[in-house]
């Protein structure tokens, strides 16, 4: 039985997100997915649908968001749904909405020197086999600099700063590229590579989230092995959530 997936582009026309989203709808279906793609975030208003697939890929960037859609969103993957995606696509979608910054782990917040920067994406040896085989490699693109979940699994970063501004004053850091987090029982992978269709379309970059869609895909078959009624209990009466907006 294939595995399903939704695609949901928008937002700002400068991340080319049409392309990138026939982009990933040809690596999932590569993988054997069905895969929905959408232009609209209406598409998180069904919260039975959006539990009922296997994955949620994201592309939408600087835009508005109801809050229940987040809640949905939310709901869905603490149930064993996966939640994967790329650069502002995914983690620069919603700056008013602080809930999905917490579900995805994180929020750009600057790119020093714009497109164009040249630098360094350095694997990290982690308990991961997800980047396995994968060497430390050169992007010519922006260099996202993030505030980030401490909880996340750091699988690749980037040394900063390489461009230099306000922020070189402090020492040198190394930002995470790549990241793994939990949300209940679902996967969240989240890659701050691809500003546009043609940094997508690397080879490296597309094995990374190739490898990251399977991953968080997985989350559900472990979900069905599980008792998942104390899980959406648990999401119901949660209060943590909802004050964003």
């Amino acid at each position: 039985m294939k595995k399903s997936a939704l695609i949901v582009w928008g937002g700002w026309d400068g991340h080319q997100p049409e392309q990138v989203a026939e982009i990933f709808k040809g690596i999932l279906e590569e993988e054997n997915f069905q895969v929905e793609v959408s232009h609209s975030l209406d598409s998180y208003a069904d919260k039975e649908k959006l539990k009922s697939l296997d994955l949620i890929v994201p592309h939408w960037t600087m835009g508005e968001i109801e809050k229940k859609y987040v809640l949905n969103i939310s709901e869905a993957v603490a149930a064993g749904v996966g939640l994967a995606g790329c650069h502002g696509g995914m983690c620069d979608s919603f700056r008013n909405n602080v809930d999905w910054q917490f579900i995805t782990g994180g929020n750009w917040v600057a790119h020093p020197g714009n497109d164009g920067v040249e630098y360094m994406v350095n694997i990290k040896h982690s308990s991961s086999p997800l980047l396995e085989g994968i060497s430390d490699f050169k992007v010519v693109s922006e260099q996202y600099y993030l505030h980030y979940d401490p909880a996340v699994e750091v699988l690749a970063s980037t040394r900063f700063p390489v461009f230099h501004g306000p922020h070189s004053a402090n020492k040198a850091v190394d930002m995470p590229v790549v990241w793994t987090k939990r949300w209940g029982l679902g996967n969240v992978f989240y890659s701050s590579l691809g500003h546009q269709a043609n940094i997508v379309a690397m080879p490296e970059v597309s094995l990374i989230m190739r490898r990251g869609f399977l991953w968080a895909a997985e989350g559900k078959g472990r979900a069905e092995e599980m008792d998942v009624a104390s899980i959406n209990g648990n999401v119901r009466t949660y209060t943590g959530m909802g004050d964003s907006q």
